[in-house]
């Protein structure tokens, strides 16, 4: 029987960071893959446990991962983007 995850809302330092790469990566395979909702609720939920990392926490996340998390996607995702599941077109 495998071992029970701690809930992501207890973790603490290593583990914390060590989730917030894991969520980043898994996002970025998910936007290679061209699946772009699974790939916004991955970055939303990385991006949460990242604003819980404090500044010397931050640096220890690699560049290429904050970099994407913070600029590339948000030209993607950002709020000037329209939402999924917007509106449906009705003739």
């Amino acid at each position: 029987m495998p071992a029970k995850k701690k809930p992501v809302d207890q973790l603490q330092g290593k583990a914390l960071i060590k989730e917030v790469n894991r969520r980043i990566r898994l996002a970025r395979s998910l936007w290679d893959a061209h699946r772009n909702k699974a790939c916004r609720r991955e970055r939303d939920a990385a991006i949460v446990l990242y604003e819980r990392l404090s500044t010397a926490e931050r640096e220890q996340v690699p560049q290429v991962l904050r970099v994407w998390l913070r600029y590339r996607s948000e030209k993607y995702f950002g709020d000037h983007r329209t939402k999924p599941g917007g509106s449906s077109r009705k003739a």
